[in-house]
């Protein structure tokens, strides 16, 4: 009985089609009445009669649909465990894991904070995510961990792991932990993991697939080759850089532009699996990331270029909100898809979701102080390229930094997924259904996430001006302050005095 009045909650949404339904059985039942109780009927009331039974009959057959929907929709919320807070809780409903399986096979390619932006966001549509990531220290140096231990640069890995695991937090404690004590100190604990796993594999591609299970991943991550490869930089007046650290300092001693982007070796193949989810994926999403050093060197592994352009699959490029500096200097929209085209060829980027640039101006400032600004969107210069534009908010608040919105992106991706098996009349596939209610949602969060950013970023401003009034007058009157309150002081303790002896 207590299952039976969950339906009748708001977060259901099903009290609508039962009055409804209710609502078609009066009509129907006041129209077979009335044929019943009168002797004569005129033609203009019997066609109110008919009228209103076939009124009602319309709503109880189209109220019994919705209701059938909207119950296939509630499987798929309540189905949902990784956001089983915000979802309704209906116990009765069968558990149907293949409503995820079949789900959209999307391939995110590139690497740092931008890629688990969009891995964050996509993995609350989805289990058929596979992020294809590079391995590369890019010529940095060594941690302690690693050089004891002989493991690989698996920074991006283990930061994508992370990004699809069901509880971040508490992954992210963990893949970072560093032993502090006996003959395990320095030690990492993701480096000790990764070791321990290929060796029980005998295979590091393997190992890496087998994390999904063990650590309850939304998708899967793919080294996008087993070789450890070194990104170079050639600038426009010849200079080689093989030092992805040394990039930006050269750069701006030379005030010279990165001419290409190659790796070494340059015949590296692409990882078992990478080519497949690439060939089989339904969307293909570049960025977005260091245009340069996370985002092109992937493309480059031999094979993945090749597949991207053969695949039938959306290809889609998020791009960046902000220059870098050292890479990307007064680089506009169309001169970073110019970049892609150049050392891959075309065929790589159909669509482009881009920011709507209405970013605060305060923010903006302080990355302008690091040599950074806003990416101009030159729109008509891209469409030359033979790119589909689409204008997203993409940008929001977070600790002080412009970043990109997962839920925004991924909102993005998956619209134009839905668009996609709308066109072909698939408004009745359980996919499309999943998405589509997912969607609605999403774009009612992103509303209710916009406002209170807009909010975040108000109380923001008005404590930076509290500050710097705060520390302006201090600054000036702070000595007059201390000597006004140890005079306040001493007449306290003489009025005491005074009482004491009087």
């Amino acid at each position: 009985m207590r299952g039976f009045f969950r339906w009748f909650k708001a977060n259901t949404k099903m009290k609508r089609w039962i009055i409804l339904i209710i609502i078609g059985i009066l009509l129907c039942l006041y129209g077979m009445s009335k044929i019943l109780t009168s002797n004569q009927i005129e033609f203009i009331e019997l066609a109110k009669i008919v009228v209103i039974f076939a009124l009602g009959f319309i709503f109880i057959v189209y109220s019994i649909v919705a209701v059938q929907k909207r119950t296939l929709e509630i499987l798929v919320e309540d189905t949902d465990k990784r956001n089983l807070e915000e979802k309704s809780n209906v116990k009765s409903l069968i558990f149907n894991k293949r409503v995820y399986n079949q789900g959209p096979k999307i391939v995110v390619i590139g690497g740092g904070s931008g890629l688990n932006s969009v891995l964050k966001g996509l993995k609350k549509y989805t289990d058929n995510i596979t992020a294809i990531v590079t391995v590369s220290d890019y010529g940095a140096q060594k941690t302690e961990s690693r050089r004891v231990l002989e493991a690989l640069p698996l920074d991006d890995i283990k930061e994508s792991i992370v990004a699809l695991s069901e509880k971040e937090d508490a992954m992210e404690k963990l893949m970072n932990f560093k032993f502090k004590y006996g003959r395990l100190k320095e030690l990492s604990f993701s480096d000790m993991y990764f070791i321990a796993m290929q060796d029980t594999y005998k295979d590091f591609t393997e190992s890496v697939k087998q994390s999904q299970s063990i650590f309850n991943m939304t998708g899967k991550v793919l080294p996008v080759t087993m070789e450890e490869i070194k990104i170079c930089a050639e600038l426009e007046d010849g200079t080689v850089i093989e030092s992805k650290e040394k990039i930006p300092e050269v750069i701006n001693e030379k005030t010279c532009k990165i001419n290409r982007i190659f790796i070494n070796p340059s015949n590296c193949k692409a990882s078992p699996g990478v080519i497949e989810a690439i060939m089989e994926a339904d969307a293909v999403v570049i960025g977005p990331g260091s245009l340069y050093t996370n985002v092109i060197p992937n493309l480059l592994v031999k094979g993945v270029a090749k597949a991207i352009k053969e695949t039938k699959a959306f290809k889609i490029y998020v791009s960046n909100i902000m220059t870098e500096p050292g890479q990307t200097d007064n680089y506009t929209l169309s001169e970073h898809i110019k970049a892609i085209n150049e050392h891959v060829g075309k065929g790589i980027v159909e669509y482009c979701i881009y920011d709507t640039g209405e970013i605060v101006p305060e923010y903006i400032r302080k990355y302008n102080m690091e040599g950074s600004e806003l990416v101009e969107q030159d729109t008509s210069k891209v469409k030359v390229e033979g790119v589909y534009l689409l204008q997203r908010k993409l940008s929001y608040i977070e600790n002080g930094f412009i970043r990109h919105n997962p839920d925004a992106i991924a909102a993005s991706i998956i619209e134009l997924i839905c668009d996609d098996l709308k066109f072909n009349n698939m408004e009745n596939n359980t996919k499309y259904m999943m998405l589509n209610n997912k969607l609605k949602d999403s774009k009612k969060n992103l509303k209710v996430q916009d406002k209170e950013n807009k909010k975040k970023i108000k109380e923001d401003k008005k404590d930076d001006k509290d500050k710097q009034r705060k520390s302006k007058f201090f600054k000036k009157y702070s000595q007059r302050i201390e000597s006004i309150q140890e005079s306040d002081l001493k007449q306290k303790k003489k009025e005491e005095l005074r009482k004491r002896r009087g």
